[in-house]
């Protein structure tokens, strides 16, 4: 079998840790899902211009209703002008929080659009991966892609884009009000500018590899949690629960370690900015106390100052803001580049123009002189040739690791092979359409896999324009129609968790059903009766000579019984077919078969 990705997270770690490859196309690459919703972004962005000017506007209107208390005046007239201008800056405030709620309805409706159609881009990828892509990764590691990386591209799209433009709207705007206010206080104010946003590029340059080890740490984490959970019964008959949480400890410690250097980054950025935005303010309100005290063209009213030491406030927030954004960025540009990367990788091959449609399929395999290595510095397969005419069943046994499997994945051609050829019908496999080979091929394994639904989806999923009196027909070639008569609701019974709720017999009666459905003219049992017990081997085997009638059957078992009848049985060690021949025609060879069958009576 290829390297598994179960138990391989520090390879994935190692693979996407680091910085990106390129920023600047990572960005370019992504906006591009924006590319469909330009009107609505237009008209946010509008919303947030018009919402900022609000703000802005409202509060200037502090000057005038200050400066009234203080101007000439009776009580009852100061009273009517505090009352307008208060009125006057309620309205200019209510008209921003309506564009501001536009604003943001519009973008949920983007960014969550937008994420949509990345997801389903992705998904869509990977069902055209090749099986080594899943051989070599985790499940968790993968689903990481869909959870972690998306979220943080997610929160990026819905709400940093849009920050990152108000502030700077309100940078500009809060610049121009301030130099309309009082020239001496802006050139004062300025001054700290450029040292606020040295310290904020700095912190955000050193946080952006800190980021991307976080991301790829975590999934290392979810990774390692997936598989745990899935061979929890495995880690509790072997009593490596220790074993088990001394890995997760190690793993959990490096996510730690990431996170607390990403996040200390991250996070000090906000205290360090508003530390500096306080030094700012103490040192205006100061110098525009005294302006107010003098007299010439740098005077300054109160109610100009109030204004003036808001907005130093209002003009240094952007600038906090924007920097704080920065963390954001960099962690959905390290899950940006983590997807895009699977979007990257190369698909199943999936042939050329002229390949062949199988029609008619007889079933006729020879495999010629095969050699394969999932690695290229280990063979696994070795000169391997064999054929199989139509109606046979051919029966390969040999020790774990032989490469009885590996033969089984070059047929279906989830692996190519790297020299020799495999023909169907005298036509070599890489010039036949992968959909159409596959189809001619129905494949029991011995890890069933069955998908949320009901029982007669679940065997539908052999056929998918089955009857209902197909899909029991071939429950009951399976010798899966009493027990499934006997669940809750019959064949509507709804599976959820892998079949959580069957034993693993009925699971892998479910899978013989969902074989028998086919229509393919081969056949591949891998271990189809190695999860249920004798009795129900007996009654499987009933079905399965049916259902092997007149079909090209490959059969790799450890039980004899399985294999006893086949027309040819293929005994391989190292990767290599030592012996062949009938049942009764290895027996009297005396050779490994004969050992296997005398010995251990299984075989391993």
């Amino acid at each position: 079998m290829p390297p598994m990705g179960n138990g391989k997270g520090p390879d994935a770690r190692n693979k996407y840790s680091g910085k990106p490859k390129n920023t600047g196309a990572v960005i370019k690459r992504l906006f591009a899902y924006l590319n469909d919703y330009k009107g609505k972004i237009i008209f946010a962005f509008v919303c947030v211009v018009v919402s900022t000017a609000s703000n802005l506007a409202g509060s200037y209107m502090l000057r005038p209703i200050i400066n009234g208390l203080v101007e000439e005046g009776s009580a009852e007239e100061k009273i009517v002008r505090l009352l307008s201008r208060v009125a006057v800056m309620a309205l200019i405030y209510l008209f921003g929080v309506l564009a501001n709620y536009l604003q943001q309805r519009t973008m949920i409706q983007v960014s969550q659009n937008s994420l949509f159609n990345l997801r389903k881009e992705l998904f869509t990828k990977m069902q055209r991966l090749p099986v080594r892509f899943f051989d070599t990764r985790s499940t968790g590691e993968i689903m990481s892609r869909y959870t972690n990386d998306v979220d943080t591209i997610g929160e990026m799209l819905n709400t940093t884009i849009v920050q990152i433009f108000q502030g700077s709207i309100q940078l500009i705007g809060t610049l121009a009000l301030m130099l309309y206010t009082n020239v001496f206080l802006t050139l004062v104010t300025l001054v700290t500018t450029p040292l606020m946003a040295l310290v904020g590029t700095t912190i955000a340059k050193k946080s952006r590899k800190y980021f991307n080890r976080q991301q790829s740490a975590l999934g290392v984490v979810n990774g390692y949690v997936e598989e745990t959970v899935t061979g929890q019964n495995v880690v509790k008959v072997f009593c490596h629960e220790d074993k088990i949480i001394e890995g997760f400890t190690e793993r959990n410690e490096k996510l730690r370690d990431a996170q607390v250097r990403a996040q200390f980054v991250g996070g000090i950025m906000g205290p360090v900015m508003n530390a500096m935005g306080q030094v700012s303010y103490t040192l205006i309100a100061t110098v525009g106390a005294l302006l107010c005290l003098t007299t010439g063209i740098t005077r300054l009213d109160v109610g100009g100052l109030s204004v003036f030491v808001n907005y130093s406030r209002q003009f240094s927030r952007p600038i906090n803001e924007l920097s704080q954004q920065m963390t954001v960025i960099m962690s959905a540009l390290a899950g940006a580049e983590r997807v895009f990367e699977v979007m990257d990788a190369p698909n199943e091959y999936d042939g050329l123009e002229g390949d062949i449609e199988l029609k008619n399929v007889h079933g006729d395999v020879i495999v010629d002189n095969v050699t394969f290595g999932y690695n290229p510095e280990k063979t696994i397969l070795k000169n391997i040739s064999m054929y199989a005419h139509p109606g046979q069943k051919i029966a390969l046994v040999g020790s774990t690791g032989a490469g009885k499997t590996t033969i089984m994945n070059l047929i279906t051609r989830f692996y190519d092979v790297n020299s020799g050829t495999i023909t169907i019908d005298g036509i070599p496999i890489e010039r036949i359409k992968k959909d159409s080979l596959r189809e001619n091929i129905a494949m029991v394994l011995q890890d069933t896999h069955l998908f949320t639904g009901t029982v007669m989806e679940n065997i539908r999923y052999g056929r998918l324009d089955a009857t209902d009196s197909e899909v029991m027909r071939a429950a009951k070639t399976a010798s899966a129609h009493m027990f499934i008569k006997h669940l809750p609701l019959g064949y509507e019974t709804v599976l959820s968790g892998d079949g959580s709720n069957l034993s693993q017999g009925q699971r892998q009666l479910l899978n013989i059903a969902r074989a028998s459905l086919s229509k393919a003219q081969i056949l591949i049992l891998d271990e189809a009766t190695s999860s249920v017990d004798t009795r129900t081997e007996q009654e499987i085997n009933k079905g399965m000579d049916a259902l092997m009638e007149n079909r090209t059957t490959f059969v790799i078992a450890h039980r004899l019984s399985t294999i006893r009848n086949s027309d040819a049985i293929m005994v391989l060690e190292n990767g290599e077919i030592i012996e062949r021949g009938t049942h009764d025609e290895l027996l009297e060879k005396k050779g490994r078969y004969y050992e296997l069958y005398t010995g251990l009576k299984e075989l391993d």
